[in-house]
């Protein structure tokens, strides 16, 4: 097992943690928490060697294959599904050997490799591999690609399929999330959850650490603590402990001011002086219970818009893309204060292109978009992190919103986003990327926006400052629209939910939990209908026909099934189109005259119709859909 006895670690002349005590055994999964610079990712680098510590002992079992994400973004030549199988260090030593032994034409040892080979699955990695990289989003076609040809992002996730391709007794992951969608991240709960290994893992997304750790190791005041259960046990725990040191703390406070009060009174008089002395020793002998301590300093509120038109932003038909190609087509939404909408969809798939069109930032292809002339978007993006002015400081960031505004009100306000006296005066080129993000909140929030546009505003964030901007979104009286993977935020703050999918936006009528398993039906869908050839280079000729057999019948018999779900899905859209339409028409005051109600019992007659047909259609979507899903995994 892995454990630290008495273990002390410093950064500089700061302690980050001393006196640690932990044990972590073998198939234990374990979420690394605390509020950022508190040592989490100074605790891998000590596992990893790449930090030696201070006093005590860090025992990593020397049999213990490790494994973690590299954190710069490799350039080089080799296709993606071969730079993953590097992560195998085992397979490509019994490959180099097994190169050397053909070349030695020497049958014992290349009988000897080839057995080793099939031990340690080496048959199967590239299916392995191929598997990996499927579940991280790449297409088959991307998978021979050179690395280099793709984004820091996508490159990072190549960084995490050669970690998971490790076959390791330990996995280290810091924020594996980052730079990964929603799609993606249910995905990797599912392969940690099947991991046999031991995980510690750092992340600030609770719902994730909820579905993937069974325990939670919680750095705090320069202690290291390890709790067993997820996160949502460690909260509830650790509320009660600070509820305790709270009380405890207050019975000592009272004890200190009365002995204190004690000393001040009678120190100085001749009777009195020995008791008073003898007090004021039991008062410096006194060990001062802390006063309870939650990591969170974070308590902002959004401020009240100034003006609160009828409708913010209307989208008529609206299709958008970049250079003539369409990205999203025939939006139609409309946005009012008090909506609270929430984006799902894969990556790709659209949501940063509809966020950019409600902001302005990108021209209708086709269609109108109409706001009002009181409108005020606060949009953030994250490009507007590199926008910021590394030379300037916060308050001089600030300044450019409000020249005007005092400097002790503008460090007030900094302060509510976790900014003390000496980082609102510092550069932003100090910054962490959870600073700067910080700082665009705290700039977004201050202009008193009516209509709020998020994209991914948590990627930087910790878990205490994406509560307190959860909490802050309750109270907003605005409109929002939310991108993000962090199924938490999107739960306590969205009202409605969107799915934007093959360049439709449509209403998402399930829950959030149910997107998942939408996720699971529709990759069995394009499993389906795509050419079954994808591993063709995988597996032997007569596996390629056999497969290739197998998924020619497979299509043949989900092509009924395929066809009535796009059915199905076309029904929807037109039916909840003409639904949208009645609702507006419903809006209309004027219908509800003594002159206008024929009219209004016809469009409540067609309403009725219409929810009977969509019930109907969607009942039909969903049956096609689990059949199809049954067939597929037989």
């Amino acid at each position: 097992m892995l454990h630290f006895d008495n273990l002390v670690l410093r950064r500089g002349a700061r302690v980050l943690f001393s006196g640690a005590n932990v044990k972590i055994h073998p198939g234990q999964k374990v979420g690394v928490t605390g509020v950022n610079g508190s040592g989490k990712s100074s605790l891998f680098s000590l596992i990893l060697e790449e930090l030696q510590p201070d006093a005590g002992e860090c025992h990593v079992p020397a049999d213990w294959t490790i494994a973690h994400v590299e954190q710069e973004a490799a350039s080089t030549e080799r296709s993606a599904i071969d730079y993953v199988l590097d992560g195998d260090k085992r397979l490509r030593s019994v490959e180099s050997e097994l190169v050397i032994a053909q070349q030695q034409d020497d049958g014992v040892k290349v009988s000897e490799l080839h057995s080793r080979m099939d031990e340690i699955g080496g048959y199967a990695a590239r299916s392995r591999g191929a598997q990996l990289l499927d579940g991280l989003g790449f297409v088959p076609s991307q998978i021979e690609q050179p690395v280099s040809t793709f984004s820091g992002g996508w490159r990072m996730r190549l960084n995490l399929g050669r970690a998971l391709m490790c076959q390791s007794d330990l996995l280290l992951l810091d924020e594996p999330t980052n730079h990964l969608d929603l799609d993606a991240i249910v995905w990797l709960e599912q392969w940690l959850r099947s991991y046999s290994g031991a995980l510690m893992m750092v992340s600030h997304d609770r719902d994730f650490l909820d579905r993937t750790v069974d325990h939670i190791l919680h750095i705090e005041m320069e202690k290291i603590r390890l709790f067993r259960g997820n996160y949502a046990a460690f909260e509830k725990r650790r509320i009660e402990q600070l509820s305790h040191e709270r009380s405890r703390f207050l019975r000592q406070q009272r004890e200190v001011q009365h002995i204190q009060s004690f000393i001040d009174r009678f120190r100085y008089k001749a009777t009195k002086a020995r008791q008073a002395q003898s007090r004021l020793k039991a008062l410096e002998r006194m060990t001062l219970i802390v006063p309870a301590h939650v990591d969170s300093e974070f308590r902002f509120s959004m401020r009240p818009p100034e003006k609160l038109p009828a409708t913010l932003v209307k989208l008529d038909n609206c299709s958008a893309g970049y250079d003539g190609s369409t990205v999203v087509s025939n939006v139609k939404l409309r946005l009012v204060p008090g909506d609270r909408v929430g984006l799902l969809g894969s990556n790709g798939a659209g949501k940063s292109t509809l966020i950019k069109l409600l902001a302005g930032e990108l021209k209708p292809l086709m269609g109108e978009r109409h706001t009002d002339r009181d409108v005020n978007i606060g949009y953030f993006a994250q490009r507007q992190l590199d926008q910021l002015s590394p030379e300037l400081s916060s308050i001089q960031h600030m300044r450019q919103i409000e020249p005007a505004a005092g400097e002790q009100i503008l460090r007030d306000y900094l302060g509510e986003f976790g900014f003390s006296n000496g980082q609102a005066l510092a550069p932003v080129a100090q910054f962490s990327g959870g600073e700067k993000s910080r700082l665009v909140l705290a700039m977004i929030v201050y202009r008193k926006p009516n209509l709020l546009l998020l994209d991914e505003p948590t990627n930087h964030l910790d878990i205490e400052m994406r509560q307190a901007l959860a909490y802050a979104l309750q109270d907003f009286s605005g409109a929002m629209v939310l991108v993000s993977h962090d199924r938490h935020l999107l739960r306590v703050s969205c009202d409605d939910l969107l799915l934007v999918d093959r360049g439709r936006v449509e209403r998402y009528e399930q829950s959030l939990d149910d997107y998942a398993n939408w996720l699971g039906r529709r990759k069995q869908l394009l499993k389906g209908s795509d050419n079954s050839g994808r591993t063709g280079k995988m597996e032997s000729c007569a596996d390629r026909r056999l497969t290739r057999r197998r998924g020619a019948e497979l299509r043949k018999r989900l092509q009924p099934l395929t066809h009535s779900i796009r059915k199905a899905e076309a029904d929807i859209g037109r039916l909840t189109d003409e639904k949208r339409k009645i609702e507006s028409e419903l809006t209309d005051n004027t219908l509800y005259v003594e002159d206008q109600k024929p009219r209004l019992k016809e469009l409540l007659l067609r309403k009725a119709a219409i929810d009977r047909s969509l019930d109907e259609a969607e009942a039909e979507w969903l049956t096609a859909s689990e059949k199809a899903e049954k067939l597929s995994d037989t």
